[in-house]
């Protein structure tokens, strides 16, 4: 599915292709509330890195959070790059250099008609705010931490995934 989407002020416009367009997830971190506001979760999705057009990149900005996990004595730069509109603040998208084949728009970003999802995976639930209140619908599901599904698996365990993205499935 080609998802185009849009900064509030739209100096930053972007499209990808998806074979996972489905805003399936839910993630209430303390970077998703802090770096995309709403509820205080970041709905993210998935598309192919090597599609994506972007005109106003000189409007963009990049941040890269500073993580400390569980076991870990010091906090670190994480190398996952937030990309938002530097003349409105828009959060947009984000990519990984660990996963470079895929970027991840944040659903709030997309201006193209998204897909109900049939369920969402709430995660990251113990790193929320003590005043967000977890909506969850029957057949969701929540997790403390990082799900084992990814956002692949998810879409081909409910079917998801377009014919194209079939293969060997």
């Amino acid at each position: 599915m080609r998802l185009e989407g849009s900064c509030h002020c739209r100096a930053v416009r972007f499209a990808l292709e998806s074979a996972h367009p489905y805003p399936f997830n839910l993630c209430y971190c303390s970077i998703c509330r802090k770096t995309a506001g709403g509820g205080g979760f970041a709905i993210n999705l998935s598309g192919s890195n090597d599609t994506l057009e972007v005109t106003g990149r000189d409007a963009l900005r990049v941040y890269q959070a500073q993580v400390q996990y569980p076991g870990e004595d010091e906090p670190h730069e994480s190398p996952a790059q937030r990309h938002f509109c530097g003349t409105c603040g828009s959060p947009l998208w984000l990519w990984d250099p660990r996963w470079p084949e895929l970027v991840h728009p944040l659903a709030s970003a997309i201006d193209t008609p998204l897909p109900t999802p049939p369920e969402r995976t709430h995660l990251l639930l113990d790193s929320k705010a003590a005043w967000v209140e977890v909506r969850a619908n029957a057949g969701d599901r929540l997790h403390d931490g990082f799900p084992e599904e990814s956002i692949a698996e998810w879409h081909e365990r409910l079917e998801l995934v377009s014919g194209s993205d079939d293969e060997g499935s």
